[in-house]
């Protein structure tokens, strides 16, 4: 059996994390992996919580238990690239989801994932942080005349 690629490895990693399992998940990471994302996303913001995710059980808690608490439905992610560079890959994808207020949330994103012996070692998140604001603060129209 041949080792696999970085970008296997990321693309793996990826279907760990849809899987919802925080045992599939933690298997990526390795013991004090890190996720950095801009300084008051909205996500962050909804959660009250950290833009900066550091060791693998925080990072698995998130995954599993606050990120599905923010977007609850209808998750869909379309990758559109991924380039690797030895140890380190760079995934740009659209992420579309139903947001806990009901709104609807599309949004670009690019992640720079560093391995560390096959594991995600750090993670650095960029996404549209304005047009995500925007998401999670509009109010839907009303149904009502």
């Amino acid at each position: 059996m041949s080792t696999p690629t970085s970008t296997e490895i990321v693309q793996h990693a990826w279907q760990e994390f849809a899987s919802g399992d925080p045992g599939r998940i933690t298997a990526v990471f390795t013991s004090d992996a890190e996720w950095l994302a801009p300084p008051r996303n909205a996500t962050a913001r909804a959660l009250d919580g950290s833009h900066h995710l550091i060791g693998r059980d925080r990072i698995v808690h998130f995954l599993t238990v606050e990120f599905p608490s923010i977007f609850v439905a209808d998750r869909k992610i379309d990758f559109t690239a991924f380039t690797a560079a030895g140890a380190t890959v760079v995934v740009e994808e659209r992420m579309r989801a139903t947001l806990m207020n009901g709104n609807h949330y599309d949004n670009d994103y690019c992640f720079i994932f560093e391995l560390r012996n096959g594991l995600i070692h750090r993670v650095r998140e960029y996404m549209d942080t304005r047009r995500g604001e925007e998401q999670f603060a509009a109010t839907q129209p009303s149904s009502t005349p």
